[in-house]
């Protein structure tokens, strides 16, 4: 689930050296934190978070096959 957050992240930026994900929780309460580059922060979350939330359904749907609840958090 990390390896396809940070293909959709990489995908959406213009810096995608800088985007990171750090897993957060047990295996199966997971925690993902996004942290892209300041000026990539409006592009990762869209207007109204509508590109935010689009990526955390693709995310939680991947999850759900493997049985794992999964949040996205996008910190600053």
């Amino acid at each position: 689930m990390k390896e396809l957050l940070l293909y959709i992240a990489r995908s959406l930026v213009e810096h995608p050296d800088q985007v990171t994900v750090t897993e957060v929780g047990t295996s199966d309460d997971l925690t993902l934190e996004l942290r892209v580059a300041p000026e990539d922060m409006g592009k990762v979350i869209g207007r109204q978070g509508r590109i935010a939330k689009e990526i955390r359904t693709v995310v939680r749907s991947y999850a759900q096959r493997t049985g794992v609840k999964v949040s996205v958090d996008i910190v600053d």
